[in-house]
């Protein structure tokens, strides 16, 4: 499974290489993953996790970030703020999922280019701390059918990094 941006200039088929079939994709506004909630709403990214790890049984679970994120950008900025639904309101409470991640970046890097990379990078960190409050995530990770991995990828240069243990990232080795 690949969780991506919906931006169209980070097509995971084509970053990589896979043909139809090969990779079930969930793509949404700065490849986000909420926390796991229980409280009978809808819930599209739960639904499609929960039917990728529980029903196909996946291995894998890639959440691949890019550079230029609009939706990083947008929730760096807080553009979108206070907006009602239809003027921006359902992007920013979707973005808000950044918001924690957003004071540290900002704490240390302003609000520059060089924060809006490192929120790109906080956004994976952060969807892949959310990935682990599901229930089944953990119970497949746990059983070692399920491993979960972060990736981003530079829209600049064309290259794939992979996220290491530790957090950091590297480009993917060939």
């Amino acid at each position: 499974m690949v969780i991506a941006c919906s931006d169209s200039r980070v097509d995971p088929s084509m970053v990589f290489d896979t043909s139809p079939g090969e990779i079930f994709v969930l793509r949404n506004i700065a490849n986000l993953v909420p926390p796991f909630e229980n409280d009978g709403s809808r819930h599209g990214v739960s639904a499609a996790l929960e039917f990728a790890v529980t029903q196909l049984k996946v291995a894998e679970i890639v959440v691949m970030g890019h550079g230029a994120c609009g939706g990083v950008k947008a929730a760096l900025m807080q553009g979108f703020e206070g907006k009602a639904p239809g003027e921006g309101g359902f992007i920013d409470h979707w973005i808000d999922l950044l918001d924690e991640a957003r004071e540290r970046v900002v704490h240390q890097h302003g609000t520059g280019d060089a924060a809006v990379h490192a929120l790109e990078l906080e956004g994976i960190r952060t969807s892949l701390a959310n990935l682990r409050t599901f229930p089944f995530v953990v119970e497949a990770e746990n059983a070692g059918l399920l491993t979960l991995h972060g990736a981003y990828f530079a829209i600049a240069d064309g290259v794939l990094h992979l996220m290491d243990d530790d957090g950091t990232f590297a480009p993917a080795q060939v």
